[in-house]
């Protein structure tokens, strides 16, 4: 954001007396939340659920914590709710994203056949290695993989310490790792091993 462009505390504020100007927010983050939403659950509950997020965050924009830098986390943290409805149906989800796979033009269909049974292959071991992890642990490593969060938003976002994040990231790091082994560059959910992330 430029300096011209109010503040997503100061937005949440005029929404109180001008409801219309909460689209901003709308515009500002719509596409991180559906693009989180739609990686967790798919494109089609991604839609209700991105439309069901913003929805509530306008009703409880008086709740809104103005001094907050940036909407973004407060925004995933109600998805994150929304989410939790829908936790028993995920696994499923993740296993039809193994599924997917963007053709490319111009390849021999031989070699389309081999490298699609391969990537469905990399894709299957990514998503039953998320499938197996414990809830707590899949939602931080997601929230900042997927949902491009600090792990200071993040602790905001589940309501824990951040020490507790850096725990449950280690600890989801090391069993995707351990069941992705012996090709653990094919699909990986990379996360930064710095604290330059962490706040």
């Amino acid at each position: 954001m430029n300096g011209l462009e109010p503040t997503d505390g100061a937005v949440f504020e005029r929404s109180l007396s001008e409801p219309q100007i909460f689209t901003v927010i709308f515009e500002r983050y719509y596409r991180p939340v559906y693009g989180y939403l739609s990686r967790r659950v798919g494109q089609a509950i991604a839609d209700d659920l991105a439309a069901e997020t913003f929805t509530r965050a306008f009703e409880r924009r008086s709740s809104y914590d103005r001094a907050a830098e940036r909407a973004l986390p407060w925004l995933l943290g109600i998805a994150v709710n929304l989410l939790a409805h829908h936790r028993r149906s995920e696994g499923r989800q993740l296993r039809a994203l193994a599924a997917l796979r963007e053709p490319e033009p111009g390849e021999h269909p031989a070699d389309a056949a081999t490298r699609r049974l391969d990537a469905t292959t990399s894709r299957q071991r990514l998503a039953l290695a998320l499938e197996r992890l414990d809830d707590y642990d899949r939602e931080a490593l997601l929230l900042v993989a997927w949902g491009e969060l600090t792990y200071v938003e993040v602790a905001s976002v589940l309501k824990i310490p951040v020490g507790t994040v850096r725990s449950r990231l280690h600890r989801a790091r090391r069993k995707l790792r351990q069941a992705l082994e012996p090709r653990s560059d094919d699909n990986v959910i990379e996360l930064p091993r710095t604290e330059a992330r962490s706040g």
